[in-house]
């Protein structure tokens, strides 16, 4: 079977296959921007892309759970990435062709148990994760310290929520974006709303972003509708109509 006719027999489980991907975009920036959309729905372990001609237009997506993995493919199949509409599928247990690339590729029986054993020790360690207030998503990220105490800075809580909120006009202000964020990742999110004009971003001001859409109905609708976006695990959107 080759990897685009994968077959619609395949059993859920946590890497997802995408293709119909648009070829001209270039891989570093395909990976992020796949990672960007698709970390909304949990926790993404890596994103595969590879430069051959075999692969080009196609994807890999590997999450920590099969929930996550079953989430994004419900909700992004069909969703116009860079103009081209996703096509989402899961993957081969974590396709051949992605293990044979990183190094992870171990015969099927072997596999299974392994995965089994890991599943086992997972459990048990989550608990006293969760116990130390640590971020769950992510154990150890942090070392010992407890991150709570550093959310609101630098900067402090004012400047995510503006003193007194602007009326309703056709332009939103996007607040709480990753430093990474391109304004094509925005124009993706934003551009499946009717009415989008355009997006603008300032360069000397990451995480910020301005959305211009045709008339005020048009951004309440987008603003609902893309509120608290998780751009990535930390990163939850604040939208609110940009001050004139």
């Amino acid at each position: 079977m080759t990897e685009n006719n994968l077959g619609t027999d395949v059993s859920p489980n946590v890497t997802i296959y995408i293709n119909n991907l648009n070829e001209k975009i270039k891989l570093d920036e395909l990976k992020k921007s796949l990672k960007a959309v698709f970390s909304q729905f949990g926790k993404i372990l890596e994103v595969l892309a590879f430069k051959t001609l075999k692969h080009k237009g196609q994807a890999w997506v590997v999450f920590e759970d099969v929930s996550s993995a079953t989430n994004a493919l419900r909700q992004m199949q069909g969703f116009p990435f860079y103009d081209k509409p996703m096509r989402i599928q899961y993957a081969k247990t974590k396709s051949d062709v992605v293990a044979k690339a990183d190094g992870t590729f171990v015969p099927r029986e072997k596999r299974k148990r392994h995965e089994e054993k890991g599943k086992k020790r997972k459990d048990q360690h989550d608990p006293n994760q969760a116990g130390m207030g640590l971020n769950p998503a992510y154990p150890g990220a942090y070392g010992a310290a407890p991150p709570m105490s550093q959310i609101p800075y630098p900067g402090g809580v004012k400047s995510i929520v503006p003193e007194a909120p602007a009326p309703p006009n056709n332009i939103l202000f996007v607040q709480n974006l990753p430093q990474e964020t391109q304004p094509m990742m925005l124009q993706m999110l934003f551009c499946q709303y009717p009415g989008f004009k355009e997006v603008r971003m300032v360069e000397t001001k990451p995480g910020i972003a301005f959305v211009e859409y045709g008339d005020e109905m048009q951004s309440t609708v987008a603003m609902q509708g893309l509120q608290g976006f998780k751009m990535t695990q930390q990163n939850s959107m604040l939208i609110t109509y940009a001050k004139k």
